[in-house]
């Protein structure tokens, strides 16, 4: 392989700190960049120019405003900058993000977990990057196998040559979470996500570095840098894991590994594995045999890979109810009641004097309240059947079949007010971040338990969030106070509507 000085693949320097103080006088120690002028360009015009070469270069410029990830090379712009390009061009540059966790497994410092940069920010001849000291110290503190270990970030390249793709790219300023997995175990690994995973959330994107094969001839590189691309799109940890070992228990010459980067590769997949709305599209493949710099006969694989979230629902978003479909449904459920405890029937509904929303699947509560007191309430949670026939049949077993009452009797049906609240679909949520009391409501799953709690409980109740959620682990699920933590969390939106506000109309 040629050596260009500022453009070889693996390059180790000497790098240092500078300190400067930041607010209230504290000192920074700021991350001197390593690698620039072996990596990529060392200063400022020729890095900038080299970016935008990379980027128009780039075949598809469509963006996605749900990426929730990439993963990205590594190696010297010249082998790898363009396939790194093709992913961070995904990504909109006018979109705002809270933090970036930028994850690399180290080259040279062996862990028992990770190391995060928690002493000030990184530079890059484009400037300084700002690090989530905070955040960083904070994690640091809370968990055992993540410290901070300088000699893991001293002269690491694989975040480094991230932050001026980040730079050259954004927009708007973010701050990085700069993290060095230096542990080779998997279980240490499953626990680093499971600490990451509250992050995981549509304000922040991780961005994984790694480059994939090494050293293998150029023919088994695209054979095998292909298997392992497939177990990455796979969307699932332990296929990827499985394939890697696999991979390298053939003795292929020339292959030291197949994912340089496999732990870092492996924590995003615990997390994203676990979530059904997450999609992972491939997006370029080229190894540093394509480069003019490069031979066939040793090679590193690069690939570029997406995780997105599949976009909200959009029926779920763009659900509502006329103020007549809001009556007719008032009706149903009354006259349901009246005719099961005339002549034990439900009243016949013609279809085709409906509306298509009252035709959707939704699910709903129907409460009853006698003098402003509760008289019964039962709902269903599950959208299987259209909403008119589940407010039927909810009104009606409201009415006799809530055993913490006695039944309704016709006689006093007349001094009976109805309330209907229908179910917006379910939105699955990765962070208690993403749940807004008292607008949402919550349905907490794991195995076969299940429990909810209505947004409007929130108003009486007058609990903080924690509260809400472990009252409905605890006493609606059956899970334990903390069992929300590893539960599956659904939020949702309650459609709530009376008879009081329309008595005259309705009635």
């Amino acid at each position: 392989m040629k050596f260009i000085p500022y453009l070889i693949l693996f390059f180790i320097c000497f790098s240092g700190t500078l300190c400067v103080y930041g607010q209230a006088g504290q000192k920074k120690h700021v991350r001197q960049p390593a690698v620039a002028g072996s990596f990529y360009p060392g200063n400022m015009q020729d890095l900038s120019t080299q970016l935008n070469h990379l980027f128009s270069q780039v075949d598809d410029k469509t963006v996605d405003d749900n990426i929730a990830a990439i993963i990205v090379p590594h190696a010297g712009y010249v082998f790898s900058g363009e396939v790194a390009a093709s992913a961070y061009a995904k990504i909109n540059p006018n979109k705002s993000f809270s933090k970036v966790f930028v994850i690399g497994t180290s080259h040279r410092t062996i862990l028992n977990g990770a190391s995060i940069y928690n002493k000030g920010d990184y530079k890059t001849p484009l400037g300084i990057v700002e690090v989530d000291t905070e955040l960083a110290n904070r994690l640091i503190q809370e968990n055992r196998i993540i410290k901070y270990v300088p000699t893991a970030h001293e002269t690491e390249h694989s975040l480094e040559v991230q932050l001026p793709f980040l730079q050259h790219r954004l927009k708007k300023p973010f701050r990085i979470v700069p993290i060095i997995i230096g542990t080779r175990s998997a279980e240490n690994c499953k626990k680093l996500a499971e600490i990451l995973k509250p992050h995981f959330i549509p304000d922040n994107l991780f961005v994984i570095s790694s480059d994939f094969s090494h050293y293998p001839s150029y023919n088994d590189a695209v054979k095998y840098d292909s298997e392992t691309g497939s177990a990455v799109k796979s969307n699932s940890s332990s296929e990827f894991l499985k394939t890697i070992i696999s991979t390298e228990k053939k003795n292929i010459p020339g292959l030291s590994t197949s994912c340089c980067g496999w732990s870092s590769v492996f924590t995003l997949l615990e997390i994203t594995s676990a979530q059904k709305n997450i999609q992972v599209q491939h997006i370029k493949y080229l190894n540093s045999g394509d480069s003019p710099y490069g031979d066939k006969v040793n090679v590193v694989g690069y690939h570029s890979f997406i995780f997105t979230r599949a976009k909200e629902n959009q029926a779920a978003k763009d659900f509502f109810l006329t103020p007549e479909d809001k009556k007719i449904l008032l009706k149903i459920a009354r006259k349901s009641i009246e005719n099961t405890l005339e002549n034990n029937s439900l009243s016949k509904i013609d279809e085709n004097t409906l509306s298509e929303n009252l035709k959707k699947k939704c699910g709903a509560f129907v409460t009853l309240n006698k003098n402003d007191h509760l008289r019964g309430c039962i709902g269903r949670f599950m959208p299987d059947e259209p909403l008119y026939k589940v407010v039927q049949k909810m009104a009606v077993a409201a009415a006799i079949h809530d055993t913490r009452f006695s039944p309704v009797v016709k006689d006093e049906l007349k001094s009976i007010e109805i309330e209907i609240s229908v179910i917006t679909p379910l939105k699955q949520i990765y962070s208690i971040d993403e749940f807004k009391l008292g607008e949402h409501g919550i349905y907490i799953a794991k195995g076969n338990r299940n429990g909810t709690y209505l947004p409007k409980v929130a108003e009486s109740t007058k609990w903080s969030k924690e509260e809400f959620l472990g009252h409905c682990a605890r006493d609606k699920a059956g899970i334990g106070w903390n069992g929300w933590k590893e539960a599956n969390l659904y939020t949702y939106e309650a459609l709530v509507f009376d008879e009081k506000e329309q008595l005259s109309e309705v009635r």
